[in-house]
């Protein structure tokens, strides 16, 4: 596992707070475990992955003792899990709750994810503990970089690790179509109230039918209730009503909603769009983010269901009005489609480690700009599949003052768990950049400071550990 002794003695006594024994389930869990061989010098990440034959999706599955109709294969090695199993197990008691964090990190990178699969190898593999590790999706955009996967590395990674880092079950594409649906559903609004007279407008929304009976869509008296229009038949609006009906006036220069794609494209993150013929001159200047930055992902990472998703989708803002008033999804008459692309992706994934412990893996959202933490509804759904005595051990991005706060303050908030305990991952490197060392910069060797050992800078650094065990 690559975890010290002195960590498996300290797990080994908060493991024993709750006493009990799970005969069957211990007998179950060693026939699922595989023991590696270490080898000297050890071996690059992917050679270590790929030495490794994953078992068959479904006996993870069936380690879990999940019903057959409460996961979907997606080939042989992961699985969506529905959420109907959390519904299942809700009189069920939660396990143990650990979240790992880490110092403020250099920007190769401390070994958060290597540690918490470690944790969660050690726990169940070594310990004979029941774990299910929850861990974010990948972005492509450092997968393709510098940076490199987020599969954990070592003896410790998430396999198959290929598909771990790459297109896995497809959640970021649906993010990535669905943010961009928005988007275009943007621009074409503001197209056709820029050449549309107001009675024509009116007319396109809500069209007659060949009886000249018109009907509002359903989604339509989500802005009627929020302009304060209570009349349920569209014939029945005033002239007034109905331009603040159909005029959204988003003001083009403070539309803030931006395409994306998963991939580090330089030269799209600022462009000019609308130059075509077609479009009347009607151009403005904006561009795309990497997918994993959309809202729509942190909107996945907090959703608790499916109507929970909905109602977030719908929220969403995506502009201002020439007025001041911001402008929402739901305003677009857009929130149902966006809800519809996503379906899919609120199921978390099903995964293993190189020794055989379960992994579900969902949502990616950066702690920078949004929360940086896996999704709720895999740590819901993991804490009552491993019982009482289990444990899940779940990831926060970036330092303990991004990722680990907002695990706490934004993420336990709406899920309204709580933590059992939290690990915060140092490592000497760190420690010495802070200490005043060199700038460690990802791509170049690293400075003869952090190859030799020097008891001041890393003496000097320990103030960020204190302060993020404080914060912690």
């Amino acid at each position: 596992t690559g975890l010290p002794q002195s960590r498996l003695v300290t797990l080994s006594v908060f493991a024993s707070r709750r006493k009990g024994t799970q005969a069957a389930i211990m007998g179950n869990m060693f026939s699922l475990h595989r023991t590696l061989e270490f080898k000297t010098p050890v071996p690059s990440d992917i050679e270590i992955a790929q030495s490794v034959d994953p078992w068959p999706i479904t006996r993870i599955a069936q380690h879990l003792s999940l019903k057959e109709d409460e996961y979907e294969q997606h080939g042989p090695c992961k699985a969506k899990v529905k959420l109907e199993v959390r519904d299942r197990l809700k009189d069920e008691k939660n396990g143990y709750y650990v979240v790992v964090g880490g110092i403020t990190p250099t920007p190769l990178g401390e070994g958060k994810s290597t540690t918490t699969v470690g944790l969660s190898q050690a726990l169940g593999a070594k310990m004979g503990k029941k774990v299910i590790t929850c861990i974010r999706q990948p972005s492509q955009g450092p997968t393709f970089g510098i940076k490199g996967g987020a599969a954990g590395g070592g003896y410790s990674q998430v396999i198959p690790m290929e598909e771990f880092n790459l297109h896995m079950t497809g959640d970021i594409h649906a993010i990535t179509a669905a943010n961009n649906l928005l988007a275009a559903a943007i621009d074409t609004r503001v197209f056709h109230e820029a050449t549309q007279k107001d009675e024509n407008l009116f007319n396109r929304l809500c069209p007659a039918d060949k009886n000249g009976k018109r009907e509002f869509a359903p989604v339509m008296f989500r802005r009627l209730k929020k302009l304060g229009i209570t009349k349920t038949d569209p014939d029945e609006l005033t002239d007034e009503e109905k331009v603040k009906f159909a005029r959204l006036d988003l003001d083009p220069e403070k539309i803030t909603w931006r395409r994306v794609v998963d991939t580090n494209d330089r030269y799209l993150r600022n462009i000019t769009v609308g130059q075509g013929v077609a479009e009347k001159g009607l151009s403005r200047e904006t561009g795309f983010d990497i997918a994993v930055a959309s809202e729509i992902m942190a909107v996945l990472a907090l959703a608790t269901s499916l109507s929970d998703m909905r109602e977030r989708l719908g929220r969403m803002v995506v502009g201002t009005s020439k007025a001041g008033d911001p402008v929402t999804a739901d305003d677009l008459g857009i929130g149902g489609a966006l809800t519809v692309m996503m379906k899919d992706a609120l199921k978390p994934t099903l995964m293993q480690t190189l020794e055989g412990t379960p992994v579900l893996v969902h949502a990616g959202p950066f702690a920078n700009i949004a929360h940086g933490n896996s999704s709720i509804v895999a740590d819901q759904i993991a804490l009552k599949l491993v019982g009482e005595e289990g444990f899940v051990v779940t990831e926060a991005g970036f330092g303990s003052d991004i990722g680990l706060e907002k695990f706490c303050n934004i993420k336990c908030r709406y899920s309204e768990l709580k933590p059992d305990c939290a690990v915060i991952v140092a490592t000497v490197r760190a420690l010495k950049m802070h200490g005043g060392g060199p700038q460690v910069v990802a791509g170049k060797p690293l400075d003869h400071a952090y190859l030799n050992e020097n008891l001041d800078l890393l003496g000097k650094g320990v103030c960020n550990l204190q302060r993020h065990v404080t914060n912690t």
